[in-house]
């Protein structure tokens, strides 16, 4: 079993914040492989289903991303699921727009959504960073984060989604380094 989970905030008006793009990753996958229609179970939006021979989860939690940990801890427990076999979605600024970078372990390096899931799993999952670039002038980086995709960077984003969806494959056989060349590559 594998739970994938996509990191953002369940409010109307975030749908289309740089912080949701974990959210928007999910919906491809379930997209892609006709998983489950979401019900709300485990303080989130859960999908099943499976990717090749795999029984797969995957979750939108509604904690808000602080608190993303609660969620995912009460469903991993309740289908005991290891945490090595969780796979997270979300954003992150020190990686270029547009590219996405997969790594076991590892640091929150300040993002509050994985810190959260670190505190209640520990830190051995996988996580599959989303490049949103930098903010560009004054902006502070928590406004820079819950702002709007511009039209443009919504397509990019609509395309690295489809290509993550495609290339799921090499995630679920837990091969990292090969799937963030192969979506990357695109």
């Amino acid at each position: 079993m594998l739970l994938f989970v996509g990191l953002g905030n369940p409010t109307p008006d975030s749908q289309n914040n740089r912080h949701n793009v974990g959210f928007k990753i999910i919906d491809s996958i379930n997209k892609k492989f006709s998983l489950s229609k979401q019900k709300p179970k485990f303080k989130g939006l859960l999908t099943t289903g499976n990717i090749g021979n795999k029984k797969v989860y995957a979750i939108k939690p509604l904690t808000f991303m602080n608190n993303s940990g609660i969620c995912i801890r009460e469903l991993i427990e309740y289908f005991k699921i290891d945490a090595q076999d969780v796979i997270v979605f979300h954003d992150d600024l020190d990686v270029e727009f547009g590219k996405i970078k997969a790594k076991f372990g590892g640091s929150s390096a300040g993002h509050n959504g994985i810190a959260s899931i670190d505190k209640f799993i520990g830190k051995d999952y996988s996580r599959v960073r989303i490049g949103i670039g930098k903010p560009k002038g004054n902006i502070e980086v928590a406004d820079y984060v819950l702002q709007n995709f511009d039209e443009d960077e919504s397509l990019g984003i609509e395309k690295i989604s489809d290509h993550i969806a495609e290339e799921i494959s090499f995630l679920v056989d837990k091969k990292l380094d090969l799937f963030s060349s192969t979506v990357n590559n695109k």
